[in-house]
């Protein structure tokens, strides 16, 4: 049986192909400024990469910011619902799973079963995710794919106080200026987006395992400061951007067989 979770976020749409609790196929497209087009592209991909035609998939389950721009969607579920079911399947032992994305960051309490029981969402303010990343990177004038390498050549923590992106670039500027290291002006930065996400998964309480998933669980650099900040360490899957698609696909199976 195949079916297709979507991921319609902010800045990507991913598409996951799913044959018996299998990966079978994913795609990826900026989401661009046509997030209806963007996810039928993601869509086509992903069955191509399949070799299925749209026929041969009995449900598609859309979640993510965008989700109900994904108009050929089946159903939907929301982005902390998608996360616990990805997670429980790829770790059964995680209690608390974190996800932080381009515009977002999401703490996730969840029993063994990957039921939510508790969570808190921070999507007030980019310094808490990873656009906060792209941003200091162009203050910087180093390329995004940089950074988290660089960060872990800091030999000294530079404090940063700005909890707001446009405060935050001014800082970043000050501390050029002061003749900081770039390295150690780029850990200042991981170091306070994972302050930010620390501050939010403690609210809800943190039990191991611990997972981490969203895009900025790629950068090396931002998966050391939250490391240090939570003093846990840290599961991360293979594909940590696909979390949400995979979680929607294993909620379109479960519609798909009467669930």
């Amino acid at each position: 049986m195949n079916v297709v979770g979507i991921d319609c976020g902010a800045k990507y749409v991913k598409a996951l192909v799913l044959e018996d609790d299998k990966i079978k196929a994913k795609s990826s497209v900026l989401s661009g400024f046509d997030q209806k087009a963007a996810a039928q592209e993601a869509l086509d991909k992903a069955l191509n990469e399949a070799g299925l035609k749209k026929e041969e998939v009995v449900h598609i389950t859309a979640t993510g910011t965008g989700k109900e721009e994904v108009t050929f969607a089946n159903s939907m579920i929301t982005e902390v619902g998608a996360d616990a079911k990805a997670v429980n399947f790829l770790y059964s032992s995680v209690r608390t799973v974190i996800d932080v994305g381009a515009e977002e960051g999401r703490s996730i309490k969840v029993n063994k079963a990957g039921k939510v029981i508790d969570f808190a969402i921070n999507d007030k303010c980019a310094a808490g995710a990873g656009s906060f990343t792209e941003t200091m990177a162009r203050a910087l004038e180093v390329k995004l794919e940089e950074m988290g390498a660089l960060s872990l050549k800091s030999l000294k923590s530079v404090p940063m106080n700005a909890q707001c992106v446009v405060f935050a670039e001014s800082e970043v500027v000050s501390l050029i200026h002061a003749k900081h290291a770039k390295e150690d002006i780029i850990r200042a930065v991981h170091d306070a987006i994972a302050d930010r996400i620390a501050s939010m998964t403690r609210r809800i309480g943190i039990e191991k395992d611990v997972a981490l998933v969203g895009g900025l669980a790629r950068n090396i650099g931002f998966v050391d400061s939250l490391k240090r900040d939570l003093k846990q360490e840290l599961l991360i899957p293979e594909d940590p951007e696909y979390s949400c698609a995979l979680g929607a696909a294993f909620a379109a199976a479960e519609k798909a067989k009467g669930g």
